[in-house]
């Protein structure tokens, strides 16, 4: 079979994978759909994503359903102010062997696991969230300095409750660039949330089957950067991510009266891998402008920020970002 064929069988049998993987997540965590595709495509673009959602939206349901569904060996934290570094990364302790010698052993931190669910990242001092830093960039952690590789894959899956500001650090901006999504997790409508109180109050609690392994995730990774991209996408992300940066000769219209601090090159990278992953999810070969589109809010909206003045007037950095995206649309269309 000839290479570009042998490409679309891949990226086809992997594309019935995925489908099967959304309908067991959705068993356990019903409804929400766009949450549903937003997490599978982080796992399968390799990267990180910051649920943020008010509490009982079932984050952490989702998060343990991915783990099962996904065959990912799973760890949780729950981040409190007083938690330290090494309550995440592990440590070294002294033992006394039975002869009377003594050795330094390290005991791993739940960061050594494939899908660890950071619960309330926002609760964390800044000093105990940056010990995450380097596990999300490197995939790899440095206790007394060794380095420690961490399991493959490794992903993270942050909550974050959006209104409660009391006793939390807010992310800086080096971390929030290293999820390369944000999942917002809004109110089920009425349908949905009647199915939810039917299938969680019964005796039985619904379970959802393993479809993939670790090692057939890392392949699946592979197979999505591999995943042709036109010409025309490919401009229309740059042309997106550009556009959003204030103080360019290429800035959108209101960014720079809006926008304090726009994306960076990590963005563009993140989107290009968004678009591969919306396409194998809506079952194309190759990814299209209108991909584009979908993926920018999720993919930026944690990557800039909104000046004061934009705050004080009451706009919206999600309508910002969707209008600048319609905006590029229409242009690629022309």
């Amino acid at each position: 079979m000839a290479e570009p064929d042998k490409l679309v069988a891949e990226i086809e049998a992997l594309g019935n994978r995925i489908d099967a993987a959304r309908q067991a997540v959705a068993r356990r965590f019903i409804g929400q759909d766009q949450v549903v595709d937003l997490a599978l495509s982080a796992l399968l673009c390799g990267g990180h994503g910051l649920l943020v959602g008010l509490p009982g939206m079932g984050k952490t349901l989702l998060v343990d359903t991915l783990g099962r569904v996904m065959g990912l060996q799973t760890g949780r934290v729950q981040f409190t102010p007083d938690l330290m570094p090494a309550d995440i990364l592990g440590s070294e302790v002294l033992e006394t062997a039975a002869d009377g010698t003594r050795a330094f052993r390290f005991i791993q931190g739940p960061v050594f696991c494939q899908l660890l669910m950071a619960d309330e990242i926002n609760r964390a001092s800044p000093r105990t969230q940056s010990a995450l830093l380097q596990a999300m960039q490197e995939r790899e952690v440095t206790v007394a300095g060794q380095h420690r590789p961490l399991p493959r894959p490794f992903h993270v899956l942050a909550t974050q409750n959006p209104i409660e500001q009391e006793g939390t650090y807010p992310l800086p901006e080096a971390q929030l660039d290293r999820f390369l999504v944000q999942i917002d997790v809004a109110w089920p409508d009425r349908a949905t949330e009647r199915d939810i109180l039917i299938a969680t109050t019964g005796i039985e609690e619904t379970e959802s089957p393993q479809v993939f392994t670790a090692e057939e995730l890392t392949d699946a990774q592979r197979i999505l950067r591999r995943m042709p991209v036109g010409e025309r996408v490919v401009e229309m992300i740059l042309d997106l991510v550009r556009a959003c940066r204030p103080g360019q000769p290429e800035s959108a219209q209101g960014v720079n009266d809006s926008v304090s601090w726009g994306p960076g090159p990590r963005a563009a990278q993140a989107l290009m891998l968004m678009v591969r992953a919306r396409a194998l999810l809506r079952g194309r070969l190759a990814p299209v402008p209108e991909d584009v589109a979908a993926m920018a809010r999720p993919v930026l909206i944690h990557r800039m920020a909104l000046s004061f003045a934009a705050r004080a007037r009451g706009e919206d950095l999600g309508a910002l970002i969707d209008e600048i995206a319609q905006s590029a649309t229409r242009a690629e269309a022309a």
